[in-house]
Protein backbone atom coordinates (compact mmCIF):
# COMPACT_ATOMS: atom_id res chain seq x y z
CA UNK A 1 0.00 0.00 0.00
CA UNK A 2 1.27 3.76 -0.31
CA UNK A 3 1.23 5.93 2.44
CA UNK A 4 -0.57 9.57 1.97
CA UNK A 5 -1.55 12.17 4.65
CA UNK A 6 -4.93 13.62 4.05
CA UNK A 7 -6.29 16.38 5.97
CA UNK A 8 -10.53 15.88 6.35
CA UNK A 9 -12.59 17.97 7.98
CA UNK A 10 -14.17 17.33 11.87
CA UNK A 11 -17.26 16.14 10.98
CA UNK A 12 -16.00 13.51 8.92
CA UNK A 13 -13.34 12.36 11.00
CA UNK A 14 -16.09 12.50 13.46
CA UNK A 15 -18.15 10.21 11.95
CA UNK A 16 -15.79 7.63 10.63
CA UNK A 17 -14.67 7.33 14.15
CA UNK A 18 -18.17 6.57 15.06
CA UNK A 19 -18.79 3.95 12.49
CA UNK A 20 -15.08 2.65 13.93
CA UNK A 21 -16.43 2.01 17.25
CA UNK A 22 -19.36 0.54 15.96
CA UNK A 23 -17.67 -2.06 13.78
CA UNK A 24 -14.16 -2.53 15.73
CA UNK A 25 -11.97 -1.46 12.86
CA UNK A 26 -9.37 1.12 13.03
CA UNK A 27 -10.40 4.46 11.46
CA UNK A 28 -7.87 4.41 8.81
CA UNK A 29 -9.88 0.88 7.43
CA UNK A 30 -13.25 2.32 7.88
CA UNK A 31 -12.18 5.41 5.35
CA UNK A 32 -10.33 3.52 3.20
CA UNK A 33 -13.60 1.02 2.58
CA UNK A 34 -15.25 4.08 1.91
CA UNK A 35 -12.76 5.60 -0.57
CA UNK A 36 -12.61 2.38 -2.65
CA UNK A 37 -16.50 2.10 -2.28
CA UNK A 38 -16.12 5.51 -4.17
CA UNK A 39 -13.29 4.66 -6.78
CA UNK A 40 -15.58 1.37 -8.41
CA UNK A 41 -16.83 2.12 -11.48
CA UNK A 42 -20.14 2.36 -11.52
CA UNK A 43 -22.84 -0.61 -11.43
CA UNK A 44 -25.84 -1.47 -14.21
CA UNK A 45 -29.20 0.24 -13.15
CA UNK A 46 -30.70 -2.68 -11.62
CA UNK A 47 -27.80 -4.19 -9.69
CA UNK A 48 -27.51 -0.75 -7.90
CA UNK A 49 -31.43 -0.20 -8.22
CA UNK A 50 -30.90 -3.87 -5.76
CA UNK A 51 -28.19 -3.35 -3.74
CA UNK A 52 -29.82 0.51 -2.42
CA UNK A 53 -33.43 -1.13 -1.80
CA UNK A 54 -31.04 -3.23 0.88
CA UNK A 55 -30.88 -0.18 2.90
CA UNK A 56 -34.73 -0.78 3.91
CA UNK A 57 -34.71 -4.16 4.93
CA UNK A 58 -34.55 -5.77 8.67
CA UNK A 59 -31.32 -7.12 9.91
CA UNK A 60 -32.73 -10.38 9.71
CA UNK A 61 -33.18 -10.09 6.13
CA UNK A 62 -29.79 -8.75 5.62
CA UNK A 63 -28.24 -11.65 7.94
CA UNK A 64 -30.16 -14.21 5.54
CA UNK A 65 -28.68 -12.44 2.74
CA UNK A 66 -24.85 -12.59 4.22
CA UNK A 67 -25.03 -16.42 4.47
CA UNK A 68 -26.83 -17.19 1.49
CA UNK A 69 -24.79 -20.17 -0.85
CA UNK A 70 -25.02 -20.72 -4.03
CA UNK A 71 -26.82 -24.55 -4.11
CA UNK A 72 -24.66 -27.21 -4.32
CA UNK A 73 -25.63 -28.80 -7.55
CA UNK A 74 -25.02 -25.29 -8.98
CA UNK A 75 -20.97 -25.27 -7.31
CA UNK A 76 -20.64 -28.70 -8.75
CA UNK A 77 -21.68 -27.69 -12.10
CA UNK A 78 -19.77 -24.43 -11.96
CA UNK A 79 -16.69 -26.25 -11.01
CA UNK A 80 -16.94 -29.03 -13.33
CA UNK A 81 -17.29 -26.59 -16.12
CA UNK A 82 -13.94 -23.99 -14.81
CA UNK A 83 -12.21 -27.68 -15.18
CA UNK A 84 -13.44 -28.42 -18.72
CA UNK A 85 -12.36 -24.59 -19.73
CA UNK A 86 -8.84 -25.32 -17.95
CA UNK A 87 -8.36 -27.92 -20.48
CA UNK A 88 -10.16 -26.18 -23.35
CA UNK A 89 -12.53 -28.40 -23.87
CA UNK A 90 -15.34 -26.42 -23.55
CA UNK A 91 -18.25 -26.01 -26.18
CA UNK A 92 -20.02 -22.56 -27.17
CA UNK A 93 -22.74 -23.86 -25.39
CA UNK A 94 -20.66 -24.84 -22.33
CA UNK A 95 -18.73 -21.13 -22.29
CA UNK A 96 -22.67 -19.93 -22.22
CA UNK A 97 -23.17 -21.70 -18.92
CA UNK A 98 -20.37 -21.31 -17.86
CA UNK A 99 -20.17 -16.95 -18.09
CA UNK A 100 -23.78 -17.30 -16.64
CA UNK A 101 -23.08 -18.82 -13.43
CA UNK A 102 -19.88 -16.56 -12.87
CA UNK A 103 -22.49 -14.29 -13.22
CA UNK A 104 -24.65 -15.66 -10.87
CA UNK A 105 -21.81 -16.35 -8.25
CA UNK A 106 -20.61 -12.21 -8.72
CA UNK A 107 -24.20 -10.96 -8.07
CA UNK A 108 -24.69 -13.47 -4.93
CA UNK A 109 -20.81 -12.21 -3.65
CA UNK A 110 -22.20 -8.49 -4.05
CA UNK A 111 -24.98 -8.88 -2.54
CA UNK A 112 -23.40 -10.37 0.37
CA UNK A 113 -20.97 -7.97 0.12
CA UNK A 114 -23.75 -5.27 0.57
CA UNK A 115 -25.59 -7.04 3.66
CA UNK A 116 -22.35 -7.17 5.61
CA UNK A 117 -21.58 -3.88 5.36
CA UNK A 118 -24.99 -2.63 6.21
CA UNK A 119 -24.67 -4.77 9.10
CA UNK A 120 -21.47 -3.83 10.32
CA UNK A 121 -22.63 -0.05 10.00
CA UNK A 122 -25.55 -0.97 12.30
CA UNK A 123 -23.16 -2.15 14.79
CA UNK A 124 -23.18 -6.10 14.25
CA UNK A 125 -19.87 -7.84 13.97
CA UNK A 126 -19.43 -9.62 10.87
CA UNK A 127 -17.04 -12.91 10.63
CA UNK A 128 -15.86 -14.52 7.37
CA UNK A 129 -17.45 -17.68 9.08
CA UNK A 130 -21.23 -15.57 8.93
CA UNK A 131 -20.47 -14.78 5.12
CA UNK A 132 -19.48 -18.35 4.51
CA UNK A 133 -22.92 -19.18 5.37
CA UNK A 134 -22.56 -20.80 8.47
CA UNK A 135 -25.45 -20.84 11.26
CA UNK A 136 -23.52 -21.86 14.87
Amino acid sequence: MSSYTLTVPEKLYRRAEELARLTARQVDEVLIDQLQELMLPPLPGDEQAELDAMRALSDDALWAIARERMGDDLQDQLQHLMARNDRGLLSPVERGELEKLVERGNRLMLRKAEAAALLRERGHAVTPHDLAGGDD
